[in-house]
């Protein structure tokens, strides 16, 4: 039993097939399938059930699976902290983000940490609900997380990289607009809103404010991604709040900030002991502006 078995049991089951699996592993199938049920016999248990469509997880596997993958990451770690004493940073940074942080920030970081250090790949896990944000840090595989608010068990050292303004979202064209000035959250009881997907943090923070102001407005359709809805928006759908920096490159003149402001902490977590390249990566997320209201092309009064 070698960690390259564990690699291939996690892949297939990413993939739910052994024939994707192998394709993205670069191996052949039956190379694959031997060496999974090499493992198998190992083990003594059946990680996977055969199907006509692909392959599906057992309980025996979701149990190894879950250690299987700590043990592949503490390799992957130990291998990239051998290589970055000797000055090179490779391997793989993973990161958790929530909806809307970073949305213009993190491209930015990213191509300026690839041109530093070419031969380091950086995996993003975007907009998990608190749920599997939580799973996530408890499974250990989590190098860096950013976030507004740290999961329940969290244990990484935290740093605050500013504070993220929310602003309003009118279509184009809308009354509102016109005035150039700040906008309360009752200004907007009468339209028809965006929602986002019920249980993530952003449609919390929506559902808190809208009941602070005590407004309960119609909403006219939901959306999984901050640039969906800002779209939806545009087409004349409705209004939305978000973060400002998460608008979208060319909606920024439907933005409207809010009276009184609206910001929330911008934090990154990075777990302990961290490696050279989660040093890095947080020295390019500290030269980053995060407040998101320099986006805004309007000025606000009271």
């Amino acid at each position: 039993m070698n960690l390259r078995q564990y690699e291939y049991a996690l892949a297939v089951a990413d993939e739910g097939s052994m024939t994707a699996a192998a394709e993205r592993l670069q191996v052949t199938q039956p190379s694959l399938s031997q060496q999974i049920g090499a493992l198998e016999k190992h083990l003594g248990v059946q990680l996977f059930t055969r199907t006509p469509s692909g392959v599906t997880v057992t309980v025996a596997g979701r149990a190894f699976l879950a250690e299987a993958k700590i043990a592949t990451t503490a390799s992957r770690r130990a291998i990239a902290a051998a290589r970055a004493a000797d000055g090179e940073l490779t391997g793989e940074l993973i990161i958790a983000v929530h909806m809307g942080l970073g949305a213009r920030q993190l491209p930015q970081v990213l191509g300026q940490l690839r041109k530093r250090h070419p031969k380091l790949q950086v995996t993003l896990h975007e907009e998990p609900d608190p749920t599997d944000m939580e799973r996530l840090v408890r499974q250990g595989t989590l190098d860096m997380i950013l976030v507004h608010r740290f999961p329940a068990g969290c244990t990484f050292d935290t740093h605050t990289l500013g504070e993220e303004a929310y602003v309003a979202v009118l279509p184009k064209g809308h009354p509102l607009l016109s005035h150039r000035a700040a906008l309360r959250v009752e200004d907007l009881a009468s339209e028809g809103w965006i929602r986002f997907r019920r249980a993530s943090l952003l449609d919390d923070y929506l559902a808190r404010l809208l009941a602070d102001a005590g407004l309960s407005p119609h909403t006219v359709a939901r959306a999984s991604q901050i640039s969906t809805a800002v779209r939806l928006v545009a087409q004349g759908l409705g209004v939305t709040v978000v973060p400002a920096s998460a608008i979208p490159e060319g909606f920024e003149e439907l933005a409207c900030p809010l009276q009184p402001s609206l910001t929330e902490p911008v934090l990154v977590g990075v777990r302990r002991n961290p490696g050279s390249a989660e040093t890095a990566m947080l020295d390019h997320l500290h030269q980053q502006n995060w407040c998101g209201t320099d986006l805004l092309h309007r000025t606000t009064t009271d």
